[in-house]
């Protein structure tokens, strides 16, 4: 079970004091996404810590980007990528999450890819369409790469407290699956009172969690119900 906790644009709780919290637990590969200023405490406090976002290119002109190599050099073992915020908000694409997917596991970088479809998507029946199209460039850059997860993320879910049904969750897992056979996290509204219902499915194979996972005892009570009984 892997479970990363994506603090977005927030300061996020003290490293030193989540990694002691977190010593002690097997089973669970405990991630953290802090924001850009936060990596390297993450990184010394001895957190495995992922960034928020990577770019294709090893160095340029991309203003308010970071490299791979830069992060490698900070100790980072991975990255987000295409998360709806950033397709959102700052009009990331499909090819360009899996040039940025491609870039960062070919520089020994792991990679969570999100994916996900809005609420208009899904009430117009486009669910597996919209997951297809969001895959298939991630599948064709990277492959089925051993360092690669996804993430379905319903973008209708993320901050909202609307969290998908274990069975809603499920059936999606499933799918993304016969497009690229590797781990799928679910993303959406986790919180510790839903956490053990999702983390159950079959294909889920552990959680991208928000909001809790700024607070320190939420998402350790997340990385317990994803440790085996």
């Amino acid at each position: 079970m892997i479970i990363a906790g994506n603090w977005k644009m927030y300061v996020g709780p003290d490293p030193a004091a989540l990694a002691a919290r977190l010593v002690g637990l097997e089973g669970v590969d405990a991630i953290v996404c802090p924001p850009f200023t936060g990596l390297a405490a993450c990184v010394e406090a001895g957190l495995t810590t992922y960034a928020q976002n990577v770019h294709w290119a090893p160095e340029g002109p991309f203003t308010g980007e970071i490299s791979a190599p830069m992060l490698l050099d900070l100790g980072v073992a991975g990255s987000l990528v295409g998360h709806s915020e950033r397709r959102q908000h700052f009009g990331e694409t499909n090819d360009g999450v899996a040039r940025r997917a491609y870039a960062a596991l070919e520089s020994g970088l792991a990679v969570i890819a999100c994916v996900g479809e809005t609420q208009d998507e899904r009430d117009a029946g486009d669910m597996e369409s919209v997951l297809s199209l969001q895959v298939g460039p991630i599948r064709d850059a990277c492959g089925a790469h051993e360092r690669l997860v996804l993430a379905y993320e319903p973008v209708w879910a993320i901050g909202t407290g609307r969290t998908a049904t274990p069975e809603l969750a499920q059936r999606a897992h499933a799918f993304v699956k016969t497009l690229l056979d590797r781990p799928v996290l679910y993303g959406g509204s986790v919180k510790p009172e839903n956490a053990a219902e999702l983390l159950a499915q079959p294909d889920v194979d552990g959680a991208l969690v928000g909001g809790a996972s700024l607070e320190i005892e939420p998402f350790a009570a997340i990385c317990t119900a994803a440790a085996p009984a």
